[in-house]
């Protein structure tokens, strides 16, 4: 029975973990060098935090406290914050099951399936994309006023203006040219791009620590309760500031990006998604703070915030050290997308999804140059020619939507059993008795299965297959969150009359509550799998349910033109996963090339390698003697 087991251990963990196998056909091989594993977990800390740090802090800032929220954007930056941080979480326990390029790609694909991964890597293409692009509009804006604007009067001159609502004004020939040579800066290897974009992290972090220290120093508390007091647009401009914030902090998905080329992903990925979303949220915190209180927010410049809220105080050297650290930041922004973005599409490529010419690693550079010349060339071309307002709006709801399923990702997989009967039949010499083999799959997992005193609810809802339930529940869960919020963002004078809510709505919205609250009991009365995890998500399924909650608050208040647009983009990548993606995919092939991926770590070698029996906790004898 001995030698049985550890052949059946075996089996599971190389095999059926979680039934999640990536395929790969026979005999091809798209990726005959590997990512080269060389990133410490400082560099992966200042890839988080300089992705995160950039536009958002010298752009958006004087932008949502002018027109949205006021004062009260330090909420605002603060609710974002938190929603980032719950999905952060999620993030950061997926990055130590799963160190492999692709993020919240490969985290849906071996949790949820295909379909569902290739929409969420789509949607992932694009917020890097956006991301890029949007930041290289914002470097170019930031130098052409430097310059007086000389540049784009130059740029109309020439060319002339573009008249579509859906078009920049004119055409951004720097952007462009920085999306291009930033690219190039990519390809010359991961390590030495990581050297380029530490030091650029500190020089911004030093500028924002110098904005906050000579903001409160000129700070005059009147300004947060004169002109209209600390919230002058109401809780409705704090949360569409909130959502327009939220575009601050999505770059810390880049530390999961990097979890194929760290060191020690497993430790790595959680701690670098701590201590960066920490130093961003309170940085951006102070700046809004800082800003908000040296100058009244109705005088608050949104194109250039900062300088000039110093040089109404007559520090017009700052000025420059203020440019110098938004540039900075921006650069390390940009590299943060641009290091990101291929990586994502050399993910898809390798399962088929996309073509396969982008899974190809240049032995020499060890990283996709291809997949980065190609990326680097579309970010370029929406840099030239979209609004830069347009696109952060455009990016978000991509963004949002992937954290969400990440989010509910992270429930499911908990409650997922770890091997089934049907895993162990075709390991045994002679077929065991019905019985016994579900005596040592019972031995072996209990996850998703209900927890003894709760044995009572299989006699209301009926048997079903461990697991089963609480992803249903998951998904209940999501969509009456939906319901709710959208309600209570368009329901109109149906929710906010003078005199409450119509009294069918109120029936509605407690109906939608209580069935939130009922799924979130149901799955917690089943048993988790916690088995080799270096790090957990605390107090599931309450976080990650908290993680979707707000995140489909967000998007629910994201603007209707904003929806359309994302629509369109779907209807593309259908059309390439249709057309190409199903009939090129690797999971139905005869071989995997990923097997046992959630129980890979830094000490199995190379990613996707399988454990031993050796590596598996002991079992009491006891347990496994029949």
């Amino acid at each position: 029975m001995g030698g049985l087991r550890n052949r059946l251990l075996c089996r599971f963990v190389s095999s059926t973990c979680f039934q999640m196998n990536r395929r790969k056909t026979l005999g091809e091989n798209l990726m005959e060098t590997p990512l080269r594993r060389c990133l410490s977990t400082l560099d992966i800390t200042m890839l988080g935090i300089g992705h995160m740090v950039g536009a958002g802090i010298y752009v958006l800032t004087g932008t949502v406290a002018h027109n949205m929220a006021g004062p009260a954007i330090v909420l605002s930056f603060l609710i974002a914050g938190l929603a980032s941080v719950l999905a952060a979480l999620c993030y950061a326990e997926f990055g130590s099951r799963v160190p492999k390029a692709g993020s919240a790609y490969v985290y849906t694909y071996v949790t949820i399936g295909e379909f569902w991964a290739f929409v969420i890597g789509w949607n992932i293409l694009l917020e890097h994309m956006i991301g890029a692009a949007s930041v290289a509009r914002a470097w170019s804006g930031y130098v052409d006023a430097l310059a007086g604007g000389v540049i784009a009067n130059a740029t109309a001159g020439v060319f002339g203006e573009m008249h579509n609502d859906m078009m920049a004004k004119t055409p951004d020939f720097l952007a462009f040219g920085v999306c291009l040579a930033y690219c190039g800066l990519s390809t010359l290897g991961v390590k030495g791009s990581s050297y380029f974009n530490s030091f650029f992290t500190m020089v911004n972090i030093g500028v924002i620590v110098f904005v906050s220290g000579f903001g409160f120093y000129w700070a005059d508390y009147h300004n947060w309760t004169d002109y209209g007091g600390f919230a002058p647009f109401g809780f409705s401009g704090i949360l569409s500031g909130a959502a327009t914030c939220f575009y601050a902090y999505v770059g810390f998905d880049s530390i999961a990006t990097s979890g194929e080329e760290a060191r020690d992903p497993s430790f790595s990925i959680p701690v670098a998604t701590f201590v960066s979303m920490s130093v961003v949220s309170l940085g951006y915190m102070c700046v809004s703070a800082a800003l908000t209180l040296m100058v009244p927010y109705t005088l608050i410049n949104p194109t250039a915030a900062l300088p000039d809220a110093f040089a109404s105080h007559g520090i017009t050297w700052a000025r420059i050290v203020i440019s110098i650290g938004a540039l900075a930041g921006m650069t390390t922004t940009l590299f943060g997308s641009l290091f990101s973005l291929p990586r994502g599409v050399y993910a898809m490529a390798q399962d088929g999804l996309l073509f396969k010419v982008f899974a190809r690693v240049h032995e020499k550079t060890q990283v996709p140059l291809i997949t980065i010349g190609v990326c680097g060339l579309f970010s370029a071309i929406v840099a030239l020619f979209f609004d830069i307002e347009k696109l952060v709006e455009f990016m978000s709801i991509g963004t949002l939507m992937a954290y969400t399923i990440v989010s509910a990702a992270v429930i499911i997989l908990r409650y997922r059993p770890l091997v089934s009967k049907s895993d162990v039949l075709p390991l045994t010499e002679t077929p065991p008795s019905p019985g016994s083999a579900k005596e040592f799959v019972d031995m072996l997992n209990e996850a998703g299965r209900l927890k003894p005193k709760f044995y009572w609810i299989e006699r209301i809802l009926g048997s079903y297959e461990p697991g089963v339930l609480p992803a249903t529940c998951v998904f209940i869960f999501t969509v009456s969150c939906s319901c709710i919020f959208a309600i209570l963002q368009w329901g109109g004078r149906a929710v906010y009359h003078p005199n409450g809510p119509e009294w069918w709505l109120a029936v509605l919205l407690t109906f939608l509550v209580a069935v939130s609250l009922i799924t979130l009991v149901l799955i917690a009365v089943h048993n988790q799998s916690t088995e080799g995890l270096r790090f957990k998500v605390p107090w599931v399924p309450t976080l990650p349910a908290l993680s979707i909650a707000a995140n489909v608050a967000l998007m629910v208040n994201l603007n209707p033109m904003t929806w359309i647009r994302f629509a369109i983009w779907m209807s593309i990548g259908f059309v390439i996963y249709f057309a190409y993606g199903m009939r090129h995919s690797k999971e139905n092939a005869a071989v995997s090339s990923y097997s046992g991926l959630l129980k890979s770590n830094s000490r199995s070698g190379e990613w996707g390698s399988t454990l031993t029996a050796k590596d598996l906790p002991s079992t009491p004898s006891s347990q496994t003697e029949n």
